[in-house]
């Protein structure tokens, strides 16, 4: 068993920041990720990361938090959007200072593009690769820090004293084992979920490991039924085509060549936000004006020099993955499963409802994203509320002390399931599950939504949730590498949190942002001006609600 005063689980940018920030309070830090930290989900985003700089045109963090406010469709809490949007520009320039190399201005000044719906040029970028350049800053910061990280050690289960967490249950791959992490506190960032649906941009780790953890131990989650669906993927495998081509100035055409969002958002065209968008793209799909499954993302217009030097991380996967060179043909795109805006329910410094347990990046639910997130506030969020709930873990130990004990016998009870799981020998495997899972969200649980389709979907996902308990054969008996008993762990945080997002969504009886119902077409504020908590209730799901704080913009209709 290892112990530190703070652990955080998860090394993407929210982890990572984390651990950086909680180290500079001089406490002892480590950092449990089931990869390699510069593998980590937040290199795949591509278009970049929202401040209120002011360097392309005229801005304000108050005009920040108003967009995003609006673009979260009024779910979105509104003192913590005026936190993120208010921090934003200090964070932007310490991740500068700490070497991050963004694209410039003629002038030497920090470059912005426009990104959907966000009222201003306010994307601060590095060409399209912006994650992958903040992921490997984060790293080196992370080994100067001195932090210990043990990597490839996968985490299974928190562990509490009471109400209080005091660490967390992990599987090492390498070696093989559950090994004890304990901590004073314990930091969640470990990511989204996107791999419950068929068609997402997200990795094979995203899995929604974090989240479930938290759920099993009584922690509630928000505003699960929330699922962005990003406009512009590759059919073939989901990878994402950046925002910011959009940005620099691409057009969605039909099969006609029309530019049809201006049917749709006559003011902001293909700028509309993400919801707005993947919505109009479907329905002319589904009217029969799209090629082959799929709208054309036409950027032949810009030039090849404009492409190459500000989007050539777009072109190589087009021309990769779609057999196209956008800089001669249009690319083939469709919505695809992106980003959940649900989450683990936390404060503005990733505070939990359990003492000794925080929460951030897209595994937590803070919340600053509502019913739909704009472009380039995910990597904010991740750099924002990552630092903030280091310091907050940080100074929590410092003034608390440990304040519980972890007890031996977390880890040969968590040693006894996994024995279980391996002692199966018949029934079926985790990828059957798995793939069936994916299919049913995406069909029934997709941009469109009906309480037929929702039922139907809860009660697919309640049939593979009791296949899953009756056992599944993981046939490697190894314990080194063993990333077949990995997978099946996964699968099963997976059913439990699709259950959540599914039951979420058969109640909201209205469409908001993201959730879009056709039998409920209208949003409405009355009864539905409210987060979703799904909590644990004897392995099922118990939905209850708790108001949207207010501070300044009213609810009004969300045109674009």
């Amino acid at each position: 068993m290892v112990r530190h005063d703070v652990v955080v689980v998860g090394a993407g940018l929210a982890g990572m920041r984390a651990a950086i920030e909680a180290s500079r309070y001089g406490v002892d830090v480590g950092v449990v990720s089931k990869l390699h930290p510069t593998r980590s989900h937040s290199g795949a985003a591509e278009g970049g990361i929202n401040a209120a700089l002011g360097n392309a045109g005229e801005d304000s963090p108050e005009k920040h938090t108003f967009f995003t406010v609006k673009g979260s469709d009024y779910l979105g809490d509104q003192d913590a959007i005026a936190v993120m949007c208010a921090d934003g520009p200090g964070d932007i320039y310490e991740l500068e200072h700490m070497g991050a190399i963004f694209s410039r201005t003629e002038d030497g000044r920090i470059a912005q593009r426009p990104f959907g719906a966000g009222g201003a040029p306010r994307t601060c970028y590095a060409a399209d690769i912006t994650g992958h350049v903040l992921l490997h800053v984060l790293y080196e910061q992370l080994v100067k820090s001195g932090v210990t990280v043990y990597e490839e050690w996968f985490a299974l289960d928190l562990v509490t004293d009471g109400e209080r967490c005091v660490g967390v249950t992990a599987w090492d791959l390498v070696r093989g084992g559950v090994q004890g992490v304990e901590a004073s506190a314990v930091v969640l960032a470990t990511g989204g979920l996107g791999r419950i649906y068929r068609g997402t941009t997200n990795a094979y780790a995203c899995t929604g490991d974090g989240m479930s953890m938290a759920w099993r131990a009584g922690v509630p989650l928000k505003d699960m039924e929330f699922m962005q669906f990003h406009p512009t993927t590759l059919k073939s495998n989901g990878v994402l085509i950046t925002e910011g081509c959009r940005g620099e100035g691409g057009y969605l055409r039909n099969a006609e060549g029309d530019r049809f969002m201006f049917n749709y958002a006559p003011n902001a065209g293909e700028l509309a936000s993400r919801d707005v968008v993947s919505r109009s793209e479907q329905t002319e799909i589904d009217e029969g004006r799209g090629v082959d499954g799929t709208v054309l993302l036409d950027l032949t217009h810009l030039g090849a020099k404009r492409i190459n030097e500000r989007l050539h991380g777009s072109r190589e996967l087009a021309m990769d993955y779609a057999g196209v060179d956008p800089i001669e043909e249009p690319i083939p795109v469709r919505p695809g499963a992106h980003y959940h805006m649900g989450g683990i329910d936390t404060d503005v410094w990733g505070r939990t409802v359990m003492p000794g347990l925080y929460a951030a990046g897209e595994c937590a639910c803070v919340s600053v994203h509502g019913a739909n997130r704009l472009g380039g506030n995910s990597l904010l969020e991740t750099v924002v509320f990552g630092r903030r709930s280091g310091a907050a873990a940080a100074q929590d130990v410092r003034r608390d002390g440990m304040g519980g004990v972890f007890s031996p016998s977390a880890v040969r009870v968590t040693e006894r399931a996994i024995g279980r799981m391996l002692d199966v020998n018949e029934g079926e495997r985790p990828y059957v599950l798995r793939q069936e899972l994916a299919e049913v969200m995406y069909e029934d649980a997709g941009i469109f939504r009906t309480a037929e389709k929702l039922e139907a979907c809860k009660a697919a996902v309640t049939d593979l949730r009791e296949r899953y308990a009756r056992g599944v054969v993981v046939q490697d008996k190894g314990r080194t590498f063993n990333s077949d008993l990995i997978q099946a762990i996964e699968l099963g945080s997976m059913l439990q949190m699709a259950d959540c997002l599914v039951t979420g969504a058969i109640a909201r009886t209205e469409s908001r942002g993201a959730h879009s119902r056709l039998d409920y077409p209208d949003r409405d504020d009355e009864n539905w001006l409210r987060h979703t908590m799904a909590h644990y209730d004897d392995g099922e799901v118990a939905l209850d609600y708790k108001p949207v704080t207010i501070t300044e913009y009213e609810p009004a209709v969300r045109t674009y």
